[in-house]
């Protein structure tokens, strides 16, 4: 209950959080606990942020958000969210192509992309389907908690036989109900005329907040969203990914090639053991329902005993590095930042530092890997930390690089055997021999400071002042209004096309209501 004469909107978080809890338990699963997988209910007790979320995506009525749980529920253990995986989906599903995750757009988030050609309506698999779109938002979500999805219905070559309305209110329900505040933006790329009406339906099952992340791109103008190197050639992008089956596509983590090629350890013998440890890595850390196969990737590593990590060293490595102050708690290790490592353009923020406590009793073995080792260093990257002891690992930018929206970090640990400091070889036979299921993982993102990115007139050609003396101001606000006219007569162009078009078809569709018209009358004077 609110509290007393304390409007709803006005509680503090936490005592909405609660309230919606005891509410929850009382009202929804001490009469029905059948009704719901109690793994859901457990987490809703214990993580603020699976209610936060409900919260959040109902305005923070508490009333509306218990509404939004309950369904949510109840389609999660209708469809055994908990325990599905990917021999629960018909194969054939996943050879189409249809459906899949890959890549990221500007604002870091992932790319769940729709390709609408290679979707046909058909009752029979309705369900299959359903349960398949359900397979890989699940599996997002528990590789990549609270991050938000970017959706993109590729409907390029498709027509009037690829929409299924239901598919889509489908679809849209799992962002509205089942996985509130996941849906960043919903771009609709190349949408046919023909497809016009069936989208203003779609428009009122989505609500006005997600209305607004409602993007209608082409391929003009689809880079505002998403970097070329994340789209494909159709879209005029310089992704040379191609969907195969099997495996899942991975791509979380892989094998990053700079201009002089891989980038390697300084210490050669370390490069070859680093090597053969990653294709092991890769195939046992990134696929969380079947074994990949291995890609081979050389990570730039630096291999160190935790003898070697004396004090006077560490206090070198860390001077001037902000200390993180949030905190994630794992079963093995406790990581510092919880989320996010924050990069600027500053020298104060190329370096940031990761923070890992053993809370164990035993030793814990770790490794840190990342998107893009020919951006960062990491030292160390792969040790091993005693009981009750913690570690500092700082990340550096390399060289000239800027961190990015898209790069992740992933640290992995698993307890070992207690002894006094592993050696490099020790630690690289320990992962190799260390079973899946005991590998512990948790993600990091980067944050891009506002200072790294700061806009600039797009004038601008290195003045601060575009039109002063000396610079050539003038000619960039030609050239830019150039580009403006030539887009406009493009526009102009199609719209001219457009309306030729609708011409046309006016005049069929009159033809044929007279044709249809004198058909009827014809044979309505020779039967009388």
């Amino acid at each position: 209950m609110a509290e007393e004469g304390q409007p709803e909107s006005q509680q503090k978080p936490e005592n909405k959080i609660e309230e919606t809890r005891q509410r929850f338990k009382n009202e929804y699963v001490q009469d029905s606990s059948d009704k719901y997988d109690p793994r859901d209910v457990d987490r809703l007790m214990k993580d603020d942020s699976v209610v936060e979320g409900y919260l959040t995506w109902r305005q923070d009525v508490v009333e509306d958000a218990l509404k939004m749980i309950d369904e949510s529920f109840q389609w999660r253990k209708e469809y055994t969210l908990n325990d599905l995986t990917e021999s629960s989906i018909p194969k054939w599903m996943f050879e189409t192509g249809a459906v899949f995750l890959h890549g990221y757009d500007k604002e870091g988030n992932k790319l769940f992309w729709f390709k609408v050609k290679l979707h046909a309506k058909d009752a029979k698999t309705f369900q299959d389907k359903k349960k398949y779109v359900a397979f890989w938002l699940e599996r997002y979500a528990k590789r990549e908690p609270g991050m938000p999805l970017t959706v993109v219905f590729d409907m390029t070559e498709s027509g009037i036989s690829n929409i299924d309305m239901e598919f889509v209110k489908y679809i849209i329900n799992c962002f509205k109900v089942y996985y509130p505040k996941f849906l960043s933006k919903m771009i609709m790329y190349e949408m046919p005329w023909i497809m016009n009406a069936a989208w203003k339906i779609v428009k009122t099952w989505l609500g006005p907040e997600a209305i607004s992340k409602l993007k209608f791109v082409s391929k003009s103008d689809i880079q505002g969203f998403i970097d070329p190197e994340n789209l494909p050639p159709h879209m005029g992008g310089t992704d040379s990914f191609k969907y195969t089956y099997p495996p899942l596509p991975d791509d979380d983590f892989q094998s990053p090639v700079c201009e002089n090629g891989p980038i390697v350890s300084e210490d050669e013998s370390e490069c070859k053991d680093a090597e053969v440890d990653c294709k092991e890595s890769l195939e046992s850390s990134f696929s969380s329902e079947v074994a990949t196969k291995p890609r081979k990737v050389n990570f730039s590593e630096d291999v160190l005993k935790p003898d070697d990590l004396d004090k006077s060293e560490s206090g070198g490595r860390t001077k001037g590095v902000r200390r993180p102050l949030t905190t994630f708690k794992g079963t093995l290790l406790h990581i510092s930042p919880a989320e996010e490592l924050s990069f600027g353009s500053k020298d104060t923020e190329k370096k940031c530092l990761i923070i890992l406590s053993n809370v164990t009793k035993n030793q814990v073995a770790f490794k840190v890997r990342t998107t893009a080792p020919e951006k960062y260093r990491v030292k160390p990257s792969n040790s091993s930390c005693e009981p009750g002891a913690s570690m500092d690992i700082v990340v550096s930018l390399h060289g000239g690089f800027q961190a990015s929206p898209q790069d992740r970090f992933l640290v992995m640990a698993a307890e070992m055997e207690q002894s006094p400091g592993n050696a490099p070889t020790e630690l690289a036979q320990f992962w190799k021999e260390v079973p899946k299921a005991k590998v512990m993982e948790h993600r990091l993102r980067c944050l891009v400071l506002e200072s790294a990115t700061k806009p600039t007139s797009i004038l601008s050609t290195g003045s601060e002042n575009p039109l002063a003396p000396g610079t050539n101001g003038h000619q960039d606000l030609h050239t830019t209004l150039v580009r403006v006219m030539a887009i406009n007569s493009r526009l102009e162009q199609k719209l001219d096309s457009c309306l030729w078009i609708q011409k046309v078809l006016t005049a069929l569709v009159s033809f044929l209501m007279l044709f249809s018209f004198s058909t009827m009358y014809l044979m309505w004077t020779s039967t009388s």
